[in-house]
């Protein structure tokens, strides 16, 4: 997306924020799950937004799945958006797995790893 301003960064929390409650109180789909709204991009004219979104405790192809139904619902959440946030146009939303989750786990297992191997070598010495 463009370069953030002020306003779109406050409107992004404010989405962030709202969302993450609409999606936890209005959709009752089990393959959502216990989403967690991990950050949101607005464009600078406030048309568009990028939902970054991880499922606690799933997989790769369940948070997949969980971005194709709230992608689905897209249109029931952003109405439900215009009733909670006073804009003049709620932004269309695209939901998107967040990939910094993986990352995160893949750097803790190296490091856990790293640690047991320098663990079993302090033993052999």
């Amino acid at each position: 997306m463009a370069k953030e301003t002020p306003r779109t960064r406050r409107v992004a929390e404010q989405l962030q924020r709202e969302l993450a409650e609409t999606i936890r109180d209005e959709i009752r789909d089990p393959r959502v799950g216990s989403v967690t709204v991990s950050g949101v991009q607005v464009g600078r004219d406030l048309a568009h937004a990028k939902v970054y979104m991880t499922v606690l405790g799933a997989d790769a192809a369940a948070s997949e799945e969980a971005a194709s139904v709230l992608n689905n619902a897209a249109g029931f959440l952003r109405r439900e958006l215009a009733r909670r946030v006073r804009l003049r146009t709620v932004p269309a939303m695209r939901f998107i797995r967040d990939p910094s989750f993986d990352r995160g786990a893949h750097l803790t297992n190296l490091i856990d790893r790293a640690v047991d191997e320098d663990a079993e070598r302090g033993n052999n010495e």
